[in-house]
């Protein structure tokens, strides 16, 4: 389901089409001497804005799918490590490193706050990614702390632990796997940002966005045929909104 802003935008895209074809209708008699009211250039306008709002629905698509990679890729780590400090503790390692051990993990299942799991939960979702440098933050922590872990485990001789998902190669490799998943966000965010601000620049420019030629528009055909005329009625009923 697409937000209430989406909505919005969609519907200002829908609105200008309907004021297109109002000026049509009005013949020769819609003339503007502003070359940005021409017929031609409103569908210009228009056509450009459809090729950004596709793209733009891509572009989302695309960092809600790197959100999705990144929330699998972690959402086991808490118990694995868990495993961990078990396994490290059966295999004899020195009571110094054990303790050593549990204050990562400690730190490992308890970097996300209540609040912050929120964020990640809420936040992510959105059609804008302002704020989302929390959890990412959030993230970064959960993989840095494994990554100490790790370390332990490579500088105690003792562990050597039979299960195969808890051998130090293999736990490597799934902090490659975070590392990946948290490089494949950042790119998705960047993308996604940019084309936050082109559909912006695009829609909502006080100067030459969408929405002010629409304004302009309906000034011009109001100087033509006057505003209780049942064409300014007609397009008056048009209403653009802002961006939320």
């Amino acid at each position: 389901m697409g937000s209430t802003s989406e909505t919005g935008h969609i519907k200002n895209l829908a609105y200008f089409e309907d004021l297109i074809s109002y000026c049509q209708a009005y013949g020769t008699t819609y003339n503007p001497s502003n070359a940005a009211l021409t017929i031609t250039q409103l569908q210009t306008v228009y056509t450009a804005a459809q090729t950004m709002m596709n793209n733009f629905k891509v572009q989302k698509t695309g960092f809600d799918n790197a959100i999705n990679a990144r929330r699998i890729a972690f959402e086991d780590i808490k118990p694995l490590a868990t495993r961990i400090i078990n396994a490290l503790i059966a295999s004899g390692a020195p009571k110094l490193t054990i303790d050593d051990a549990k204050g990562v993990n400690k730190k490992l299942q308890g970097s996300t706050s209540n609040k912050t799991a929120t964020e990640m939960t809420t936040t992510e979702g959105t059609e804008s990614p302002k704020g989302i440098s929390t959890s990412q933050q959030s993230y970064d922590r959960l993989k840095d702390h494994f990554a100490n872990l790790i370390q332990i485990l490579s500088q105690t001789a003792q562990y050597n632990p039979n299960e195969n998902e808890l051998k130090i190669p293999q736990l490597q490799a799934r902090l490659g796997a975070l590392e990946a998943a948290k490089t494949s966000w950042i790119a998705a965010h960047t993308t996604f940002s940019n084309a936050i601000a082109e559909r912006d620049a695009l829609l909502y420019h006080p100067e030459t966005g969408l929405k002010v030629i629409a304004q302009n528009v309906k000034v011009y055909i109001k100087s033509i045929f006057g505003s209780q005329s049942p064409q300014y009625k007609q397009v008056s009923g048009l209403k653009f909104t802002n961006k939320k």
